[in-house]
């Protein structure tokens, strides 16, 4: 009999399109989320996130009662775990959401049932989950452990859960080939096998790639800032070399992943994770240096107005272009800081309706109101501004 049945533990960015598709691909699914808001949103065929194309995969999926959204799990043939994994303080990872959500699953767990880690982890924590299920009375011997990392774009996200190649390492080869056969049900990009720890790295080192070569462009335009050169145009020229190929520049780094993901390797080794942690040191930086450079444009801005205060418009709170997503945004944190110190602020992000501690304008009223504009985020709708005051642009 085909394991069709599926439970999906995590209904964010990465759960709830995973669930969709699944649903929509002759799986029955029932995804768990812990807050009550989420469950009730999803179960009237809405979303409560911004993706192109998921509520049209949500919606068809739960009027054909494929996919069911609930607060607690219940019994499955796959459970997929597709939970957040932040860090501490002390940039220290923070696996607790995995801890509770395999927690949850355990008491559910029969023979040959397959549970797949898709949260990006420290190398070690899909070893870890199977210790938890033994602790918890879960022969694991008789059930298939593996880790599949998620490897796709917000604002893209459809598309490539099924289109992008997908690396599986299990805690055994039975494991490993019990997950290939079930995404190849539904994934058309190739199926990758290795072992649990390497599928776990691999993912961690992905993101930190990007890391160091978003702190390259992020510390060429700090550079180019103080030679008065244009970055944008010197990157356009020095791509033009056949092996170049130089990120452009922003405010920092944002996200679950790149802003998260290389420190879970520079925690497991400091002493050796030079460059990593170098890359990370630049784009948090940068951010600060942002910050600056728009407390210097309105101390301008003073000096030439009798000392008044200028309004100054954020256009952007998201991490990326195009998405509602502000986790890790440094755009966000450049907000936040500018209202710390009393600055007056009109904040734009067009892909959120309101924000519980910043008030979110629209685009015209930002640019009706402001004395200077900052553009934190290259949103599509921010793109040729007619604005005839001070603009910097930081996207």
């Amino acid at each position: 009999m085909d394991k069709n049945k599926v439970c999906v533990i995590g209904l964010g960015y990465i759960g709830l399109p995973t669930a969709a598709i699944l649903a929509n691909n002759g799986f029955k699914v029932t995804g768990v989320d812990i807050q009550k808001s989420v469950v009730e949103c999803i179960n009237k065929g809405e979303i409560h996130i911004v993706e192109p194309d998921l509520e049209l995969h949500v919606k068809s999926a739960v009027e054909e009662k494929n996919l069911m959204a609930s607060l607690y799990p219940s019994k499955a043939d796959i459970f997929i775990i597709a939970v957040p994994t932040p860090f501490h303080d002390n940039y220290a990872p923070n696996i607790n959401y995995i801890i509770d959500a395999t927690k949850s699953i355990a008491p559910f767990l029969e023979k040959d049932n397959l549970v797949i880690l898709e949260s990006t982890s420290p190398v070690g924590t899909t070893e870890i989950i199977n210790k938890i299920l033994i602790q918890e009375g879960v022969d694991t011997s008789e059930i298939n452990i593996s880790h599949c990392p998620e490897r796709v774009l917000p604002g893209n996200i459809m598309k490539e859960l099924i289109e992008n190649d997908r690396i599986v390492g299990g805690i055994d080869e039975d494991s490993t080939q019990q997950t290939i056969a079930f995404y190849q049900k539904f994934v058309k990009g190739d199926i990758l096998a290795t072992d649990a720890k390497t599928a776990e790295m691999a993912k961690l080192t992905e993101n930190s790639f990007r890391d160091v070569n978003i702190a390259f462009a992020n510390e060429l335009s700090i550079l180019c800032k103080k030679l008065e050169i244009n970055v944008h145009e010197l990157i356009k020229l020095a791509n033009k070399h056949p092996r170049v190929n130089i990120l452009n520049p922003g405010v920092g780094v944002g996200g679950h992943c790149i802003a998260i993901d290389p420190w879970f390797i520079i925690h497991k080794d400091p002493e050796n994770a030079r460059l990593i942690k170098t890359a990370r040191t630049v784009n948090n930086y940068k951010t600060d240096w942002v910050i600056g450079e728009i407390h210097h444009a309105a101390e301008d801005y003073m000096k030439s107005n009798n000392n008044i205060k200028p309004k100054i418009a954020c256009l952007g709170l998201a991490f990326k272009p195009d998405i509602d997503d502000l986790r890790e945004s440094p755009a966000l944190k450049v907000v936040q800081n500018l209202i710390s110190k009393n600055f007056s602020i009109i904040a734009v992000e067009p892909n959120i309706d309101n924000h519980d501690k910043i008030k979110v304008r629209s685009l015209d009223y930002a640019l009706r109101n402001a004395d200077i504009v900052v553009i934190l985020v290259a949103h599509k709708e921010f793109k040729e501004l007619n604005f005839k005051k001070n603009i910097i642009d930081f996207s």
